[in-house]
């Protein structure tokens, strides 16, 4: 059993990403692209048969989280050593360990008083020390995180931001407790089976909210169908 140290859990660090643009850029986007969620191959809807229903700014989390796995234990094995053609056996603490029998053939071809083989049978001690992030998006899928952070990006009062858009935030659908299971299952490498005296023990590092400013575009286009247009208002990009 993995002992689990997660005294950061309720330590959770939040940040906000800055914006690049508003909400009128954001509205000129839209209208450039709000034909493209009606488009097939035998569709292709005028802008004006497109209207805009709402354009509104969510704040969606990306949730980052790092730790280290650690075990210590012992495993058996087996190390080879060379000696001389005249030497039988080797002493080692309070073991006594034999050369290698040989087949009749390798005796003949070792005549010219070749080396004998002496298997080591002795335990190792192991040490093992991963460690690792996972960045999950709002849904909770494993992603590489697309952004920077740094006193450029990020907002300087994050949590008065999100108090005031607070009925448009949304929250990891991932928990921290999966998140962590998810990470130790990636730090945990499989240990051998013939060991004694394992311990193992998970360190939380650090826990991130990262919210990213969303503008979500609500479009009504041909025989009142809906569309969504959603951008990246940290960059400028439509997802």
């Amino acid at each position: 059993m993995v002992k689990i140290n997660d005294s950061k859990i309720n330590d959770v660090k939040t940040v906000v990403l800055r914006q690049k643009i508003d909400e009128a850029e954001a509205m000129e986007i839209v209208q450039q692209k709000k034909t493209k969620p009606f488009k097939s191959l035998l569709s292709h809807p005028k802008k004006e048969q497109v209207h805009v229903h709402s354009l509104k700014l969510n704040h969606e989390c990306i949730l980052m989280i790092s730790g280290k796995y650690v075990a210590d234990y012992y495993r058996k094995a087996t190390h080879t050593i060379s000696v001389n053609y005249n030497i039988r056996d080797v002493v080692l603490a309070e073991g006594l360990f034999p050369i290698r029998s040989k087949s009749g053939f390798t005796k003949a071809l070792s005549r010219k008083r070749g080396k004998n083989k002496i298997d080591l049978r002795l335990e190792e001690h192991v040490f093992v020390e991963e460690e690792d992030e996972l960045v999950f998006d709002h849904h909770g899928h494993e992603i590489k995180f697309p952004f920077k952070i740094n006193s450029k990006t990020v907002e300087n009062y994050p949590k008065r931001i999100l108090e005031k858009n607070q009925q448009n935030i949304k929250k990891p659908e991932i928990t921290i407790d999966t998140a962590i299971e998810k990470l130790l299952s990636q730090l945990k490498k499989p240990v051998e089976t013939d060991v004694r005296d394992i311990t193992e023990e998970f360190v939380l590092r650090e826990i991130t909210e990262v919210y990213v400013p969303i503008f979500e575009a609500r479009l009504i286009g041909p025989k009142k169908k809906v569309g969504i247009i959603r951008i990246d208002a940290v960059r400028s990009k439509i997802l």
